[in-house]
C-alpha cells in the first residue's frame, strides 16, 4: 500500500510564523499605557509577596492601581476611529 501524504512543503506560511500587520501595531500601541500600568501593578505585588506590605509598599500598590484604573478609562473613553468623520 502507497501512502499518500503531502511531500511538499505547504505554501502559506503557518499563523504563528507570520508578523503583526500594521493593524495590530496600532492596537497595541493605543493599548500600551494601560499594559504598562498593569505591568507597574504586577511589580508592586510580586515585591510584597514575600514580605508583609509597609505602609509605603501599600501606599504604591493602591498608586499603582489607581494608575490602572486611570489608564483603562481613558481608553474606554477614547473615541472609536472615524466616528469623529461622521457628525
Amino acid at each position: 500500500m502507497r501512502h499518500i501524504g503531502a511531500l511538499q512543503v505547504l505554501v502559506t506560511a503557518h499563523l504563528s510564523d507570520r508578523e503583526p500587520t500594521a493593524a495590530e501595531l496600532d492596537a497595541i500601541e493605543i493599548e500600551m499605557p494601560v499594559i504598562a500600568a498593569e505591568l507597574e501593578l504586577l511589580d508592586m505585588q510580586i515585591a510584597t509577596l514575600d514580605r508583609t506590605p509597609s505602609v509605603l509598599d501599600e501606599r504604591r500598590l493602591r498608586r499603582a492601581r489607581r494608575r490602572v484604573l486611570a489608564a483603562r478609562r481613558a481608553l474606554s473613553n477614547r473615541p472609536e476611529a472615524g466616528m469623529g468623520d461622521a457628525a
